[in-house]
């Protein structure tokens, strides 16, 4: 299994990010997906996720209104649109299956300037 997330980086609030993950090593179109976060000193926590479907997407309602989880079955990967990013936006942004593996990849950093 192997999941490598990619498109962090430094952005002034307002801006926006788009993230990417490539899955392998399982059947990527069955399972539910999920976009995770970790701050400094927080502990992980959901932040948008979507089924196999693509039909049924949820959100924190910290994002809600500005993030947009979203799917390629095709390619195996997710992705998560980031609109007016905030500084508590802060995070290393991981993808996982919802509810998650044991494994997690690297992780990609999201750094909100105010």
């Amino acid at each position: 299994v192997q999941l490598v997330e990619s498109g962090g980086g430094l952005v002034q609030a307002g801006g926006s990010l788009r993230l990417s993950c490539a899955a392998s090593g399982f059947i990527f179109r069955i399972y539910a997906m999920g976009w995770f976060r970790q701050a400094p000193g927080k502990e992980r926590e959901l932040v948008a996720a979507m089924r196999w479907s693509n039909t049924t997407s949820s959100y924190a309602d910290s994002v809600k209104g500005r993030f947009t989880i979203s799917r390629d079955n095709a390619k195996n990967m997710v992705f998560l649109q980031m609109n007016s990013l905030k500084p508590e936006d802060t995070a290393v942004y991981y993808c996982n299956k919802n509810p998650p593996m044991t494994q997690w990849g690297q992780g990609t950093q999201v750094t909100v300037s105010s």
